[in-house]
């Protein structure tokens, strides 16, 4: 597996991680414990070195499940997770709402540490910009935590240019997360720039469209109420049905390359910058082989020009939420 480095902070990763999120939360059925403990187990022998978690997914499961998984590889990987909501009766929820209060970061980052089963956080994300917290307190909490040697490195989530500078100025900001696929672009207005500007690496979460753009869903699909897609606009038959020029162009791309369209999808992202590094999740070995083995697959600039612009004679239905 080829290496990456986000931004300018010295961090190195495989150029694909792996999403866990879906390992203990979302869509059912999910596989045992185990089979996904061995899932985790058989990306790390594949050469993946990053791994996507977060404490509101499950609620605390998750991190529990790739702190258990990962033990064995502990100082060879790099773990990412996440703080930023409201806890619960349960748990974080984004249903309760945001905190990212200073001394609230800090109490995640102890629990986070002990279910990780790690002794510093290699990238710690606010999950979501909270607008009742200046941004600089958030960066100004995380900063404590890596002096202590608790957080090895600073990321934001969904953050606009202005946010991203701002955190910058206090703690430099080594990745940003955020959903970016060919499907979805408006980060390139302004985000991207900015990104590159500072060296900051970016990490696409729903590189494949949540599915969508591996081009196994029609529009006779459908969703069990557990599953985000049961109410998201882009999964209703009508979306899937308009959005089918996405499919065909990644279909005729693929063809060209002998790959399938997930993997043009993610050879796209991989092409654009350098800095990039996609983490798409994976509850299956079959469908975790196919995505690292967009990697291989080598987009020249005809091919990017190609695929922007048939996509800009494309007109994608529905939000993405």
């Amino acid at each position: 597996m080829q290496k990456r480095t986000l931004g300018r902070s010295g961090l190195e990763v495989s150029a694909l991680g792996l999403g866990c999120m879906r390992m203990s939360h979302g869509d059912r059925p999910i596989g045992t414990r185990q089979e996904m403990i061995s899932l985790i187990h058989s990306a790390v022998e594949r050469g993946v070195t990053f791994f996507d978690t977060a404490e509101v997914y499950g609620p605390f499961t998750n991190e529990d499940l790739v702190g258990e998984a990962l033990e064995p590889f502990r100082g060879h990987v790099v773990i990412a997770t996440k703080f930023g909501f409201k806890h619960g009766e349960n748990g974080p929820t984004p249903q309760v709402g945001l905190n990212s209060r200073p001394e609230q970061i800090k109490w995640v980052a102890e629990q986070s540490l002990k279910r990780l089963r790690v002794e510093a956080i290699d990238l710690f994300y606010q999950h979501r910009v909270d607008p009742d917290v200046p941004i600089e307190e958030v960066a100004g909490a995380v900063k404590d935590l890596i002096q202590e040697g608790k957080v090895k490195h600073f990321g934001l989530s969904e953050a606009d240019a202005q946010t991203i500078r701002r955190a910058h100025t206090v703690q430099p900001v080594t990745a940003l997360q955020s959903e970016y696929s060919i499907w979805w672009r408006v980060i390139e207005e302004s985000v991207l720039p900015t990104c590159e500007e500072l060296g900051i690496g970016l990490v696409p979460y729903s590189p494949l469209g949540r599915g969508y753009l591996t081009g196994k869903i029609d529009a006779n699909a459908t969703f069990d109420s557990s599953d985000i897609r049961s109410h998201n606009p882009r999964f209703t038959a009508e979306a899937i049905k308009a959005n089918q020029g996405v499919v065909d162009l990644l279909k005729r791309m693929g063809d060209t390359k002998g790959a399938t369209p997930a993997q043009i999808a993610l050879a796209w992202l991989l092409a654009r910058k350098p800095w990039i590094v996609p983490i798409p999740g994976s509850r299956k070995l079959e469908r975790l082989e196919e995505n690292l083995g967009s990697a291989d697959v080598a987009l020249t600039a005809n091919d990017l020009r190609e695929i922007d612009d048939a996509m800009s004679r494309i007109k994608v239905i529905g939000d993405r939420y």
